[in-house]
């Protein structure tokens, strides 16, 4: 059993979604006497829980009417057998449970702990064991109440496998609220759903168990995103080494967001960096004075079969016009912002995006989630609804790699399995720091990074630097830039 924590990851976790799980359960358990994976299960959630909350004096366990509830009953009669007060609650038919959780509930009884008629009014650790994989239905009464019960009081909360009502597979989750410390002990494998969309707040710190077995040959759904291997730079190089970065952006009044891309590009190790305004030439700087090493041109000017291009950051409506010549002629390409709008209202140019692969250009696509509703021409809640499912949908229809942002990115590429980033956090959200993602995202592709691993690496790079960011320092879009570190 371990924490599942960004920075301990070594190499990338395998994440299995409901028919995955379900597939490895049914193969880790034929070789097994019946129970036994229940029985690793209980016990796994009674050692967190007593780690967790090692003086509790009071335990609540809420069982539901599946296996879930059955490893509560495991887990309560082992609590027990340690000295803590598990009081354990049942929102089920004893005659409709499971054979393995019905098991499991006589082996609690004859431990000498019995279903108490109702939760106890106060209780240092709650247990979710309610709802697990393949829960399709948001609860509903007595487990509804409960759950309110245990996420809106001050004692931690310890969620078995899934927080109850969570998608395993999208993350997706009804309405929660609450402020209980989270906890969620993700048993036989890990879930998508802990790492994306509502995941992530749902379930707090997530710990793993594999309870002794291996997924064998099933394919993962998606994998935890790990740190970026750090890479040697010889001494014998020079600033074409490391390639150049061109970001075109910058209409009138925006002109902030391409020199953040910029100024991002050459902190993450771009050999030069030339900013390309499309605001009009009064209205654009001719140099940066606080950053002198970007140089600024005229969009016509670039030679971008040699660069690696960032276009859209606050383009604007100016953007359009350029984009036929980007797509054509850009040596590798990250489209971001202004420049997604117009590709989801021009189709030819979504096809020139996806004749790029066939001329081995790479091309990643950084949308947020409303833009991405509006290249797949569906609402941002249907996208949220399954991020995964939908960067995997893009990345397929444009034939290129698609860093679908928010909490738990997705970076989806034909051929690869997705990743999700486990990196960053709500100080993200301010203006300009998608900027900033996309510049750092144009320094790894010039770098000479493959276009799955430069969106995959710039993304943890960028979350770590929030969650790493110094509490009492504002965390804006500028200091973010300075912040990036070569790749």
């Amino acid at each position: 059993m371990r924490p599942i924590r960004p920075s301990d990851l070594a190499a990338p976790l395998p994440l299995f979604g409901v028919e995955a799980s379900r597939r490895i359960e049914s193969l880790a358990a034929a070789p097994l006497p019946p129970h036994t994976l229940m029985q690793r299960a209980g016990l796994a959630v009674a050692r967190l829980a007593m780690a967790l909350a090692p003086r509790a004096g009071t335990v609540w366990i809420a069982c539901g009417p599946g296996n879930n509830g059955g490893d509560g009953f495991e887990a309560a009669m082992h609590l027990a057998a340690r000295g803590f007060a598990p009081v354990v609650t049942f929102a089920g038919d004893e005659a409709r449970l499971p054979q393995d959780a019905a098991a499991s509930l006589r082996r609690m009884r004859a431990a000498g702990v019995t279903l108490a008629a109702a939760p106890p009014a106060q209780f240092d650790l709650a247990i979710d064991a309610l709802l697990g994989l393949g829960a399709r239905r948001a609860p509903e009464g007595t487990m509804a109440d409960w759950l309110y019960r245990m996420r809106a009081g001050p004692a931690p909360l310890l969620s078995v496998d899934l927080p109850s009502g969570l998608d395993a597979d999208s993350g997706r989750l009804g309405p929660d609220g609450g402020a209980a410390p989270r906890f969620c002990l993700s048993l036989l494998t890990l879930k998508p759903g802990l790492f994306t969309a509502h995941g992530r707040d749902a379930a707090g710190e997530v710990w793993f168990d594999d309870l002794g077995c291996v997924p064998g040959d099933v394919a993962p759904d998606a994998l935890l995103a790990a740190a970026p291997a750090p890479a040697a730079r010889p001494h014998a190089s020079h600033k074409g080494s490391f390639g150049d970065v061109a970001v075109i952006g910058g209409a009138e009044g925006m002109v902030g967001a391409a020199v953040l891309a910029g100024t991002a590009a050459l902190h993450a190790g771009a050999g030069r960096v030339f900013v390309a305004p499309l605001a009009p030439p009064a209205a654009a700087p001719a140099w940066d004075g606080t950053q002198p090493e970007l140089m600024f041109r005229s969009p016509g000017a670039l030679a971008l079969a040699h660069q690696a291009v960032v276009c859209g950051c606050g383009g604007g409506e100016a953007v359009r016009a350029l984009l036929p010549r980007v797509i054509d002629e850009a040596g590798s390409l990250v489209l971001d912002a202004d420049a997604l709008n117009a590709l989801a209202a021009d189709a030819p140019l979504r096809d020139a995006v996806a004749r790029r692969a066939g001329r081995g250009l790479p091309t990643v696509l950084t949308p947020h989630p409303l833009e991405a509703a509006r290249l797949a021409g569906c609402s941002a809640a249907e996208v949220q609804a399954n991020r995964l499912r939908h960067a995997r949908d893009q990345a397929t229809a444009l034939a290129c790699t698609v860093l679908l942002k928010g909490t738990g990115t997705v970076i989806a590429s034909p051929g690869e399995t997705p990743r999700i980033n486990p990196t960053g956090n709500a100080r993200l959200a301010t203006a300009g720091t998608g900027d900033v993602l996309a510049g750092m995202v144009g320094a790894a592709l010039a770098a000479g990074l493959p276009p799955h691993e430069a969106a995959a690496a710039a993304c943890w790079r960028h979350g770590a630097l929030a969650d790493g960011w110094p509490p009492a320092r504002a965390l804006t879009a500028l200091a973010l830039a300075r912040a990036a570190q070569p790749f």
